[in-house]
């Protein structure tokens, strides 16, 4: 394995994207496995009505925060020792889950969970953009979203699965065996992508300097505000789903997880549809027309849900919009991802760290925001999902006038 930041695709070989994808899948898996089991969490643990949606913010935070200082450490001390040591802290934490009664105690191990979870977040995009770049990175990042894409299709029927022979607790017991056989296939298949002289060392000072740095950088700023904003559309979508499917449209548990199956391959077929496009049609010009298909499907989904048309009486048309929309984001993450990252070959830890901190901030106030929405039915998911296009459209007016840093040099 070469060092080098933009080594050939054939030195990275499918095998270690299929593990990086694993590895990140860790998210969707602890998110979405548990949706189904809302009602027994909040039961078992004494929080009341709505108390499990804050476990789920919790779990946000700790991402959120975590992903900041991740990517420093990773540039720091490389990517494979910070990549299991986070690992190990999730393992640990969802064990901590699965034994607790406390509601109170519940949510801080969703915390520290979700902390050293964060690495398994910013790493993998931190090893994609140091063996590759530009089309080649999008490449490989779309082989690695086809992975962890599936998990949000298995997750909630899993979870279902598991309500109908043993109890929520066994959702934990699985997160943690999953993170141990991740440790296991890091250490033993996974080779450290950033070699000893290109690691940067650092003062915890100098870690706010390099951020602000980064931050104001005109090409990582808008592809980054279009990525994030496109974890916003999800996140929306995300935290009105148990109450949108399950007590307003009354979708049974088989429904729900048939619907949630859909959705994620619309998105895996976006990344996979994007793979191949990116070798004929520009990067920019991909995301331009993603995110103009999301804009004109958001307004109509926020029309007709506004008129009544969608929600209870069309439950299914429903479900084409958000699947519609979802679909799209499957061309947006991929190419923003790597077009953000395109100037930072030597910080892209800290890059990947950042971004993931702007994406799961923004995401924790989709939920925060659908929560407040008033209306019921499909309003505040259609509204909370438009919010995040909106400020897709902005990051890519912003792209649009800095594209001529991108291109010189690409």
């Amino acid at each position: 394995m070469t060092s080098s930041p933009t080594a050939p695709l054939s030195s990275f070989p499918f095998r270690l994207i299929f593990l990086l994808g694993l590895v990140t899948a860790i998210g969707p898996l602890a998110t979405d496995m548990y949706l189904p089991a809302f009602p027994s969490v909040e039961h078992d643990l004494g929080g009341g009505a709505g108390s499990a949606q804050f476990t789920l913010g919790a779990w946000f935070l700790g991402l959120a925060l975590g992903q900041f200082s991740q990517g420093p450490l990773s540039d720091r001390f490389g990517r494979k020792g910070p990549l299991v040591v986070g690992l190990g802290v999730y393992a640990l934490a969802s064990a901590g889950c699965a034994l607790v009664s406390n509601y109170h105690l519940f949510c801080v191990l969703r915390f520290i969970g979700a902390f050293g979870g964060s690495a398994c977040a910013v790493i993998p995009r931190a090893i994609v953009r140091d063996v590759a770049t530009g089309k080649k990175g999008a490449h490989i990042m779309a082989q690695l979203t086809l992975v962890f894409g599936v998990m949000p299709v298995l997750a909630p029927g899993l979870g279902s699965l598991v309500l109908k022979i043993g109890d929520w607790r066994w959702m934990f017991w699985i997160g943690t065996l999953y993170a141990v056989a991740a440790i296991m296939g890091v250490l033993l298949m996974l080779p450290d992508t950033l070699a000893v002289e290109r690691r940067i060392r650092f003062r915890p000072v100098e870690i706010l300097w390099r951020y602000q740095g980064i931050l104001r950088e005109p090409v990582f700023f808008s592809n980054a505000l279009i990525t994030t904003f496109s974890t916003f559309v999800m996140f929306a979508y995300l935290g009105s789903a148990p109450v949108l499917f399950e007590q307003r449209l009354h979708f049974s548990p088989g429904a729900f997880g048939l619907f949630f199956g859909a959705n994620a391959a619309a998105f895996i077929l976006g990344t996979q549809v994007n793979g191949r496009l990116i070798h004929r049609v520009s990067m920019p010009a991909l995301l331009d027309g993603a995110i103009l298909w999301a804009f004109v499907l958001g307004c109509a989904f926020v029309a007709l849900a506004l008129a009544g048309v969608v929600g209870v009486g069309h439950p299914w048309l429903t479900c084409v919009f958000i699947v519609g929309l979802t679909g799209a984001l499957g061309f947006i993450g991929p190419n923003g991802t790597v077009m953000s990252f395109s100037r930072h070959g030597h910080h892209a830890g800290s890059a990947s760290a950042l971004l993931g901190t702007m994406q799961y901030s923004f995401g924790s106030l989709s939920s925060v925001l659908v929560g407040l929405l008033p209306g019921g039915g499909a309003i505040p998911t259609a509204i909370g999902m438009m919010t995040g296009v909106m400020g897709m459209a902005i990051g890519d007016i912003l792209r649009r006038r800095t594209s001529h840093l991108y291109d010189a040099e690409h």
